[in-house]
C-alpha cells in the first residue's frame, strides 16, 4: 500500500537524519572500512573500483544506513550533478503528496447545447485533462460511449482544449528531432504523443503509414506526415507545415521496411483527429477539429478516468516515460499553486517544494522527468530523501529491481544483494538511487551520479540518436554502480 505523506513528516525525518549524522561525523569523502566479522574477505577500495571503470569525469556517491540514519559513506556527496530520470522519483513523491493516492486524471466529452435528435445543439468538444497515458483505445470507448448517449452529429464545431497544461513544443531543446521520448506537451495528450511511422519497399518506391495504433485500432493521420527524401543523411528532418508535422526521411537509410514512433507536436490535434476518425466508425459525423483557448461550458456527456496515480507513477518509473513525468509535475504544480505558466516554472516550484519539504539541499531542477542536462543534485541530499521516503513508505513499493550480475557478466536473479532503485540515462550522465539490501537484511539507501561533461560537450548538436562511445561509457557506468553496491553491502550491511 502506497500512502501519502506530509511536510511536518519529512521535517521531523530531516531533524532526526540530520541529528543521526552529526552524531556520527558523516564523512564527506570515501571511506576503507574496516572488515567485518564472519570471514568477509577484503573490502575493495571505492577509488580503486573508480579509477577501474575509467568513465573520467566525476563520480558522486553518498550511502545511509536506513536503520540508524547515518551517512555511512560519502564521495563528492554535496556536489551537483545531473540527476537524470532520477528527478522521477522526486516527481513521484511531489505528486502524491499535492494530489493524493485516489487522484485519477479526466479527459471529457462536453456539449455546450443540448441534444436534440440526436445533434447536439452546439459544439462538442475534447477536453483534457493531462491525462499523460491516454491512448488510443480509450479515444475508441469515448466515441462508442458518445453513440450509446444517442449523439450522431453536432449543429455547431468540433473542438479540442489542451489548455489546462501549459504547451511546449518539446521537453528539452537539446534533442535530436526524431526521438520520441522527447514530444511536445500540453492538457490533451495521446499514445504519450508519439506517432507511429512504417515503411516497406514497394515496386514503386516505399509505401509509407502514419497512424495512431493501440491494440485494437489503427486510425490513419495527416496531422503528422512523411516525405522519402533522396539522401543519405541526415536521417530526419522536421518542420512546421502550418497544419501539419512535416517530416522526411532519408531513402538510404530505409532498407527493405521498419518502423519507429515518432514524437507528436500538435498533441491536441492529433488526439481531436483520431477520436473523429473513431466516431466516424460508430455513425458520429465530426468535422475536423479545431483548437479551443479557453475551458468549455456545458454538460459532460462522456468521461475518460485514468487509472489511480500511484499506479501511473508505479509506470513511469518501470518505463522512464518522460512525457508521463512532465504531465504528472505540471498536474501537482496546478494543484499546488494553480496552473504554471510553463514546464520551467513548475520545475522550478517543485524545486522549492524538494528543498523546503525534502530537505533536498542544493537542488535545482529544469523540468521533472530529468531529461535536461541543467538540473542538479548532490548525492548525499538524495540519499537521505531516499531514506525519510522509505520510513514513510512511499517511494520504494513504485520502484522497480535493479538487477543485479554474476561474476560471468549474466543477470543473476539470485544474487544476494536485493536492490530497488531508479536508473537514470544520459549521454555520458548515469545515475542511479535507491535501495540495497544484502543477505544480513539491513537496508542501506543511496545514491550515484557519473558525469563526463567534456565528452558530452563534444557531441552537442549531433543528430543521431545514440553517439560513438555512449554505449560502452554506459556498460562500464552500470558495472561501477554495481560493484560500489557490492562493496557497501559487504562493509555496511551487516
Amino acid at each position: 500500500m502506497i500512502k501519502t505523506f506530509s511536510r511536518r513528516f519529512f521535517l521531523a525525518g530531516t531533524a532526526a537524519v540530520l541529528a543521526g549524522c552529526a552524531q556520527a561525523g558523516a564523512p564527506a569523502v570515501s571511506l576503507r572500512p574496516q572488515l567485518r566479522p564472519g570471514d568477509l574477505g577484503e573490502v575493495p577500495d571505492a577509488g580503486a573500483l573508480i579509477d577501474a571503470a575509467r568513465l573520467g569525469g566525476r563520480v558522486g556517491y553518498a550511502v545511509v544506513d536506513m536503520t540508524t540514519g547515518t551517512v555511512v559513506e560519502a564521495r563528492e556527496g554535496a556536489e551537483g550533478f545531473p540527476p537524470a530520470s532520477v528527478t522521477k522519483a522526486i516527481t513521484a513523491l511531489y505528486a502524491l503528496d499535492a494530489l493524493g493516492s485516489t487522484y485519477r486524471f479526466r479527459t471529457r466529452l462536453v456539449a455546450t447545447g443540448p441534444v436534440v435528435d440526436g445533434i447536439i445543439q452546439g459544439d462538442l468538444v475534447l477536453v483534457g485533462g493531462g491525462d499523460p497515458v491516454l491512448d488510443t483505445n480509450a479515444l475508441g470507448a469515448m466515441a462508442a460511449n458518445l453513440k450509446s448517449a444517442g449523439v450522431r452529429g453536432v449543429s455547431g464545431a468540433y473542438r479540442v482544449y489542451g489548455g489546462a497544461l501549459p504547451f511546449e513544443r518539446v521537453i528539452d531543446a537539446s534533442q535530436p528531432v526524431q526521438v520520441g521520448y522527447n514530444p511536445a506537451l500540453s492538457g490533451l495528450n495521446l499514445n504519450f504523443n508519439r506517432v507511429h511511422f512504417q515503411w516497406e519497399r514497394a515496386s514503386g518506391g516505399y509505401s509509407v503509414t502514419m497512424d495512431a495504433r493501440s491494440s485494437q485500432f489503427r486510425p490513419e493521420v495527416r496531422v503528422a506526415r512523411m516525405q522519402i527524401a533522396d539522401r543519405s543523411s541526415p536521417i530526419f528532418t522536421y518542420a512546421d507545415g502550418g497544419d501539419h508535422d512535416q517530416w522526411t526521411v532519408a531513402r538510404g537509410a530505409l532498407g527493405k521496411s521498419g518502423s519507429r514512433w515518432l514524437p507528436v507536436r500538435r498533441p491536441d490535434q492529433y488526439a481531436g483527429e483520431v477520436f473523429a476518425s473513431l466516431a466516424r466508425a460508430q455513425g458520429i459525423t465530426l468535422a475536423p477539429a479545431k483548437s479551443q483557448q479557453s475551458a468549455p461550458a456545458g454538460d459532460t456527456l462522456v468521461t475518460h478516468l485514468s487509472d489511480a496515480l500511484p499506479t501511473l507513477l508505479v509506470g513511469m518509473l518501470k518505463y522512464s516515460n518522460n512525457m508521463t513525468a512532465e504531465l504528472i509535475g505540471m498536474t501537482a504544480t496546478a494543484a499546488r499553486s494553480g496552473r504554471p505558466a510553463s514546464l520551467a516554472a513548475s520545475a522550478r516550484a517543485m524545486t522549492q517544494w524538494a528543498r523546503g519539504d525534502l530537505g533536498l539541499d542544493g537542488a535545482a531542477l529544469v523540468d521533472h522527468s530529468g531529461l535536461g542536462e541543467a538540473s542538479r543534485v548532490n548525492a548525499l541530499s538524495m540519499a537521505k530523501v531516499l531514506t525519510y521516503a522509505h520510513r514513510s513508505a512511499a517511494l520504494r513499493p513504485m520502484l522497480k529491481p535493479f538487477r543485479m550480475r554474476g561474476a560471468n557478466g549474466q543477470f543473476n536473479d539470485a544474487h544476494p544483494v536485493r536492490v530497488e532503485a531508479k536508473t537514470g540515462t544520459l549521454h555520458f550522465v548515469s545515475a542511479l538511487a535507491g535501495y540495497a539490501t544484502g543477505a544480513s537484511g539491513r537496508p542501506l539507501a543511496f545514491a550515484i551520479f557519473t558525469h563526463e561533461a567534456g565528452r558530452r560537450a563534444a557531441i552537442a548538436g549531433r543528430a543521431d540518436d545514440k553517439p560513438p562511445g555512449v554505449s560502452d561509457w554506459n556498460r562500464r557506468a552500470k558495472s561501477l554502480q554495481q560493484a560500489l553496491i557490492e562493496r557497501w553491502s559487504t562493509a555496511y550491511g551487516g
